[in-house]
């Protein structure tokens, strides 16, 4: 390859932004080439909360790790998580989000993760080798991530030679590292995604502090 290749490619790689808004509508930028994050802040309404709390309080909250379609995705919940009050609040806004991700991405189907933890699922960054996930928080500490421009691709995986994020290389400066908040909506871009190879978003699950949780959905293609 020539140097006039690599340089187009390399400006071509550093042209990659967040597109960041509080309506929904914001996820059809995913499909812009220069968006590797798309985040639509949303404040969870008070029912839903206090919904997620009582599952966990009542330890009615359990893993979920299933295929789901936008139309049977309520009923799959309620049969795991049961028929109380809690569960339809919580499995109907699941419901919406797989509605709009599907449809967003013509699937018939995703695969539905909900998580609860009490440390880091993935506490190293990295960059996901799929097309995109859909990722959202319900309680607690929300994902970290990186803008393309601040990140040294090179101290990624084993680059990092045995040292923690912070020593690596892999960041200047602690002020770099971005996070959602509970309740916002995100799409993640990962390597898969077509023309985006060296450009998926680099991101990692936070510290989750002593005697707190987590409450974690994720969607992914099939």
């Amino acid at each position: 390859m020539n140097s006039l290749a690599t340089a187009t490619i390399a400006e071509d790689i550093l042209e990659r932004r967040a597109a960041i808004d509080t309506q929904p509508s914001i996820f059809a930028d995913i499909y812009q080439p220069d968006v590797n994050i798309v985040i639509w802040q949303r404040q969870l309404a008070d029912t839903l909360c206090a919904a997620v709390d009582n599952l966990i309080n009542t330890k009615q909250l359990k893993p979920v790790e299933i295929a789901v379609t936008p139309e049977n995705t309520y009923d799959e919940l309620t049969g795991i998580l049961g028929d109380s009050e809690a569960a339809s609040i919580l499995s109907q806004d699941i419901a919406l989000q797989v509605d709009m991700f599907c449809c967003l991405f013509d699937l018939k189907r995703a695969g539905l993760r909900l998580t609860m933890l009490d440390k880091a699922m993935c506490p190293r960054f990295h960059v996901d080798k799929i097309p995109c996930r859909l990722v959202s928080t319900y309680q607690g500490v929300a994902t970290e991530w990186l803008a393309l421009e601040h990140v040294d691709r090179t101290k990624l995986g084993a680059g990092n030679n045995g040292l923690k994020d912070e020593d690596s290389g892999l960041f200047d400066k602690s002020e770099h590292i971005q996070q959602l908040t509970q309740g916002d909506v995100a799409l993640l871009k990962g390597e898969n995604w077509q023309d985006t190879e060296g450009a998926g978003l680099v991101h990692r699950s936070p510290a989750v502090k002593n005697n707190t949780q987590r409450v974690l959905l994720t969607l992914d293609f099939m």
